[in-house]
Protein backbone atom coordinates (compact mmCIF):
# COMPACT_ATOMS: atom_id res chain seq x y z
CA UNK A 1 0.00 0.00 0.00
CA UNK A 2 1.23 3.47 -0.88
CA UNK A 3 0.16 6.57 1.07
CA UNK A 4 -0.55 9.99 -0.47
CA UNK A 5 2.11 12.37 -1.73
CA UNK A 6 1.32 16.02 -2.44
CA UNK A 7 2.62 19.59 -2.24
CA UNK A 8 1.70 21.77 0.74
CA UNK A 9 1.79 25.57 0.99
CA UNK A 10 2.25 27.53 4.21
CA UNK A 11 1.06 31.11 3.72
CA UNK A 12 2.72 33.92 5.65
CA UNK A 13 0.70 37.03 4.91
CA UNK A 14 -1.05 40.00 6.46
CA UNK A 15 -4.77 40.63 6.11
CA UNK A 16 -6.16 43.85 4.74
CA UNK A 17 -6.72 44.89 8.33
CA UNK A 18 -10.40 44.73 9.37
CA UNK A 19 -11.47 44.85 5.71
CA UNK A 20 -13.24 41.52 5.33
CA UNK A 21 -14.08 41.72 1.62
CA UNK A 22 -10.55 42.73 0.63
CA UNK A 23 -8.96 40.12 2.90
CA UNK A 24 -11.12 37.32 1.46
CA UNK A 25 -10.22 38.49 -2.05
CA UNK A 26 -6.53 38.41 -1.11
CA UNK A 27 -6.92 34.90 0.30
CA UNK A 28 -8.65 33.72 -2.88
CA UNK A 29 -5.81 35.13 -4.98
CA UNK A 30 -3.26 33.32 -2.81
CA UNK A 31 -5.22 30.06 -3.11
CA UNK A 32 -5.19 30.45 -6.90
CA UNK A 33 -1.45 31.17 -6.92
CA UNK A 34 -0.63 28.22 -4.68
CA UNK A 35 -2.84 25.93 -6.76
CA UNK A 36 -1.01 26.97 -9.93
CA UNK A 37 2.22 26.04 -8.16
CA UNK A 38 0.91 22.54 -7.52
CA UNK A 39 -0.29 22.86 -3.92
CA UNK A 40 -2.97 20.38 -2.80
CA UNK A 41 -3.11 21.94 0.69
CA UNK A 42 -2.96 25.67 1.42
CA UNK A 43 -2.72 26.78 5.05
CA UNK A 44 -3.36 30.35 6.18
CA UNK A 45 -2.58 32.09 9.50
CA UNK A 46 -4.73 32.31 12.59
CA UNK A 47 -7.68 34.78 12.30
CA UNK A 48 -6.48 35.88 8.88
CA UNK A 49 -10.03 37.10 8.18
CA UNK A 50 -10.00 40.00 8.91
CA UNK A 51 -7.17 40.38 11.42
CA UNK A 52 -5.86 40.02 14.96
CA UNK A 53 -6.88 42.31 17.89
CA UNK A 54 -3.47 43.81 18.62
CA UNK A 55 -5.15 46.61 20.57
CA UNK A 56 -5.66 44.16 23.45
CA UNK A 57 -1.91 44.39 24.02
CA UNK A 58 -1.41 48.10 23.46
CA UNK A 59 -4.55 49.69 24.96
CA UNK A 60 -6.68 49.48 28.07
CA UNK A 61 -9.93 47.48 27.78
CA UNK A 62 -11.85 50.77 27.63
CA UNK A 63 -9.56 52.17 24.94
CA UNK A 64 -9.86 48.98 22.91
CA UNK A 65 -13.63 48.69 23.16
CA UNK A 66 -14.43 50.62 19.93
CA UNK A 67 -11.92 48.40 18.13
CA UNK A 68 -13.72 45.31 19.40
CA UNK A 69 -16.96 46.64 17.94
CA UNK A 70 -15.22 47.16 14.59
CA UNK A 71 -13.91 43.60 14.68
CA UNK A 72 -17.31 42.14 15.57
CA UNK A 73 -18.92 43.91 12.63
CA UNK A 74 -16.12 42.74 10.32
CA UNK A 75 -16.22 39.12 11.54
CA UNK A 76 -17.95 36.42 9.50
CA UNK A 77 -20.81 33.99 9.89
CA UNK A 78 -20.30 30.28 9.18
CA UNK A 79 -21.76 29.35 6.79
CA UNK A 80 -21.82 32.63 4.92
CA UNK A 81 -20.74 34.39 1.73
CA UNK A 82 -17.09 34.68 2.76
CA UNK A 83 -16.76 30.94 3.35
CA UNK A 84 -18.59 30.32 0.07
CA UNK A 85 -16.08 32.49 -1.80
CA UNK A 86 -13.12 30.72 -0.20
CA UNK A 87 -14.68 27.32 -0.93
CA UNK A 88 -15.15 28.26 -4.57
CA UNK A 89 -11.52 29.31 -4.82
CA UNK A 90 -10.43 26.02 -3.22
CA UNK A 91 -12.53 24.03 -5.68
CA UNK A 92 -11.24 25.94 -8.70
CA UNK A 93 -7.63 25.49 -7.54
CA UNK A 94 -8.19 21.83 -6.63
CA UNK A 95 -6.72 22.28 -3.18
CA UNK A 96 -7.69 21.78 0.45
CA UNK A 97 -7.63 24.99 2.50
CA UNK A 98 -7.31 25.67 6.22
CA UNK A 99 -7.82 29.33 7.17
CA UNK A 100 -8.22 31.22 10.43
CA UNK A 101 -11.21 33.55 10.83
CA UNK A 102 -13.03 35.65 13.38
CA UNK A 103 -16.40 33.89 13.68
CA UNK A 104 -19.53 35.54 15.04
CA UNK A 105 -21.66 33.47 17.37
CA UNK A 106 -25.03 33.06 15.62
CA UNK A 107 -27.02 33.35 18.86
CA UNK A 108 -25.19 36.09 20.78
CA UNK A 109 -24.80 39.79 20.07
CA UNK A 110 -21.12 40.42 20.76
CA UNK A 111 -19.60 36.94 21.07
CA UNK A 112 -16.66 36.06 18.81
CA UNK A 113 -14.64 32.90 18.30
CA UNK A 114 -11.11 32.38 17.00
CA UNK A 115 -11.91 29.68 14.45
CA UNK A 116 -10.16 27.49 11.88
CA UNK A 117 -12.18 26.67 8.76
CA UNK A 118 -11.40 23.43 6.90
CA UNK A 119 -12.36 23.29 3.20
CA UNK A 120 -12.03 20.39 0.77
CA UNK A 121 -10.67 20.46 -2.77
CA UNK A 122 -14.25 20.05 -3.99
CA UNK A 123 -15.42 23.18 -2.15
CA UNK A 124 -17.02 21.37 0.78
CA UNK A 125 -16.98 22.86 4.28
CA UNK A 126 -15.40 19.97 6.19
CA UNK A 127 -15.70 21.60 9.59
CA UNK A 128 -14.77 24.41 11.97
CA UNK A 129 -12.55 24.36 15.04
CA UNK A 130 -13.01 27.06 17.67
CA UNK A 131 -9.90 27.85 19.71
CA UNK A 132 -10.43 26.24 23.11
CA UNK A 133 -8.80 28.85 25.35
CA UNK A 134 -7.85 32.32 24.08
CA UNK A 135 -4.29 33.15 25.09
CA UNK A 136 -3.33 35.96 27.47
CA UNK A 137 -4.92 39.27 26.38
CA UNK A 138 -7.01 37.49 23.74
CA UNK A 139 -9.58 36.73 26.43
CA UNK A 140 -10.75 40.32 25.98
CA UNK A 141 -11.95 39.41 22.47
CA UNK A 142 -12.81 35.73 22.04
CA UNK A 143 -15.00 33.26 23.87
CA UNK A 144 -13.67 29.75 24.37
CA UNK A 145 -14.57 26.84 22.16
CA UNK A 146 -15.11 23.25 23.29
CA UNK A 147 -13.76 19.80 22.62
CA UNK A 148 -16.44 18.89 20.07
CA UNK A 149 -14.41 20.62 17.35
CA UNK A 150 -11.20 18.65 17.99
CA UNK A 151 -11.69 16.75 14.75
CA UNK A 152 -9.46 15.02 12.23
CA UNK A 153 -10.78 14.87 8.67
CA UNK A 154 -10.12 11.79 6.53
CA UNK A 155 -9.21 13.21 3.11
CA UNK A 156 -7.50 12.18 -0.10
CA UNK A 157 -4.27 13.79 1.17
CA UNK A 158 -4.38 12.02 4.53
CA UNK A 159 -5.99 12.61 7.90
CA UNK A 160 -5.98 16.37 8.46
CA UNK A 161 -6.24 18.25 11.76
CA UNK A 162 -5.23 21.61 13.16
CA UNK A 163 -4.87 23.86 16.19
CA UNK A 164 -4.58 27.62 16.64
CA UNK A 165 -1.47 29.21 18.11
CA UNK A 166 -1.11 28.46 21.84
CA UNK A 167 -3.25 25.33 21.49
CA UNK A 168 -0.14 23.73 20.04
CA UNK A 169 1.22 23.63 23.61
CA UNK A 170 -1.95 21.94 24.89
CA UNK A 171 -0.91 18.31 25.35
CA UNK A 172 -4.43 16.92 25.61
CA UNK A 173 -5.67 18.84 22.56
CA UNK A 174 -2.74 17.52 20.53
CA UNK A 175 -3.37 14.01 21.83
CA UNK A 176 -7.03 14.25 20.82
CA UNK A 177 -5.92 14.77 17.20
CA UNK A 178 -3.14 12.19 17.26
CA UNK A 179 -5.52 9.62 18.75
CA UNK A 180 -7.69 10.04 15.65
CA UNK A 181 -4.75 9.09 13.45
CA UNK A 182 -3.72 12.58 12.34
CA UNK A 183 -1.16 12.53 9.49
CA UNK A 184 -1.02 16.22 8.60
CA UNK A 185 -1.26 18.91 11.26
CA UNK A 186 -1.83 22.62 10.63
CA UNK A 187 -0.43 25.02 13.23
CA UNK A 188 -1.95 28.45 12.56
CA UNK A 189 -0.34 31.46 14.26
CA UNK A 190 -0.27 35.26 14.34
CA UNK A 191 2.81 37.45 14.41
CA UNK A 192 3.25 38.42 18.06
CA UNK A 193 5.75 41.28 18.37
CA UNK A 194 4.03 42.27 21.65
CA UNK A 195 5.31 39.17 23.47
CA UNK A 196 7.63 39.68 26.48
CA UNK A 197 11.11 40.90 25.58
CA UNK A 198 12.75 37.59 26.47
CA UNK A 199 10.26 35.52 24.43
CA UNK A 200 11.50 34.48 21.00
CA UNK A 201 8.32 33.89 18.99
CA UNK A 202 10.13 32.31 16.04
CA UNK A 203 11.94 29.72 18.13
CA UNK A 204 8.85 29.05 20.26
CA UNK A 205 6.77 28.25 17.18
CA UNK A 206 9.47 26.02 15.69
CA UNK A 207 9.92 24.07 18.94
CA UNK A 208 6.18 23.39 19.21
CA UNK A 209 5.92 22.23 15.60
CA UNK A 210 9.01 20.06 15.79
CA UNK A 211 7.82 18.43 19.01
CA UNK A 212 4.35 17.63 17.65
CA UNK A 213 5.75 16.24 14.42
CA UNK A 214 8.33 14.09 16.18
CA UNK A 215 5.97 12.81 18.87
CA UNK A 216 3.13 12.03 16.47
CA UNK A 217 5.11 11.07 13.33
CA UNK A 218 3.14 13.70 11.41
CA UNK A 219 3.86 16.55 9.02
CA UNK A 220 3.17 19.99 10.50
CA UNK A 221 2.34 22.98 8.30
CA UNK A 222 3.07 26.19 10.20
CA UNK A 223 1.36 29.30 8.81
CA UNK A 224 1.90 32.61 10.61
CA UNK A 225 0.60 36.06 9.82
CA UNK A 226 2.82 38.99 8.94
CA UNK A 227 2.44 42.41 10.49
CA UNK A 228 2.63 45.35 8.10
CA UNK A 229 3.24 49.09 8.54
CA UNK A 230 -0.47 49.61 7.78
CA UNK A 231 -1.43 47.48 10.79
CA UNK A 232 1.08 49.28 13.00
CA UNK A 233 -0.24 52.67 11.88
CA UNK A 234 -3.81 51.58 12.59
CA UNK A 235 -3.26 50.26 16.10
CA UNK A 236 -0.25 52.10 17.56
CA UNK A 237 -1.36 55.03 19.69
CA UNK A 238 2.02 56.22 21.05
CA UNK A 239 5.76 55.63 20.62
CA UNK A 240 5.78 52.76 23.13
CA UNK A 241 3.05 50.79 21.38
CA UNK A 242 4.62 51.48 17.99
CA UNK A 243 7.96 50.09 19.19
CA UNK A 244 6.17 46.99 20.52
CA UNK A 245 4.41 46.35 17.22
CA UNK A 246 7.51 46.93 15.09
CA UNK A 247 9.63 44.36 16.94
CA UNK A 248 11.24 41.99 14.40
CA UNK A 249 11.61 38.20 14.55
CA UNK A 250 7.98 37.76 15.58
CA UNK A 251 6.66 35.48 12.81
CA UNK A 252 7.77 32.28 11.11
CA UNK A 253 6.17 29.90 8.63
CA UNK A 254 7.64 26.53 7.81
CA UNK A 255 6.89 22.85 7.16
CA UNK A 256 8.18 20.17 9.52
CA UNK A 257 8.64 16.50 8.66
CA UNK A 258 7.68 13.49 10.80
CA UNK A 259 11.28 13.23 12.03
CA UNK A 260 10.91 16.65 13.70
CA UNK A 261 13.15 18.50 11.25
CA UNK A 262 12.23 21.63 9.30
CA UNK A 263 11.96 20.95 5.57
CA UNK A 264 13.74 23.62 3.56
CA UNK A 265 14.10 27.19 4.75
CA UNK A 266 11.60 28.85 7.09
CA UNK A 267 10.19 32.27 6.21
CA UNK A 268 10.68 34.86 8.95
CA UNK A 269 8.60 38.07 9.22
CA UNK A 270 8.16 38.72 5.48
CA UNK A 271 5.08 37.88 3.43
CA UNK A 272 5.36 34.88 1.12
CA UNK A 273 4.55 31.20 0.66
CA UNK A 274 6.62 28.23 1.83
CA UNK A 275 6.20 25.05 -0.20
CA UNK A 276 7.22 21.47 0.54
CA UNK A 277 6.48 18.09 -0.98
CA UNK A 278 4.74 15.82 1.53
CA UNK A 279 5.18 12.04 1.32
CA UNK A 280 3.07 10.32 3.97
CA UNK A 281 5.09 7.13 3.49
CA UNK A 282 7.77 8.95 5.53
CA UNK A 283 5.49 8.75 8.57
CA UNK A 284 5.98 4.98 8.86
CA UNK A 285 9.51 4.72 10.21
CA UNK A 286 10.39 7.74 12.45
CA UNK A 287 10.26 7.14 16.20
Amino acid sequence: MEFPTFRAAAVQAAPVFLDTEATVAKACDIITEAGRNGARLVVFPEVFVPGYPYWNWTMTPIGGSPWFERLFKAAIDIPGPEVAALAEAAQEAGTFVVIGVNERDPYSMGTLYNSLVFLSDSGELLGVHRKLVPTWAEKLTWAGGDGSSLRVYDTSIGRLGGLACGENTNTLARFALLAQGENVHTANYIALPTAPADYDMVEAIKVRAMAHSFEGKVFTIVACSAITPEIVDAVAHDDTSRAMLERPHSAVSCIVGPDGRVMGDPLIDDEGIVYADINLNRCIQPG
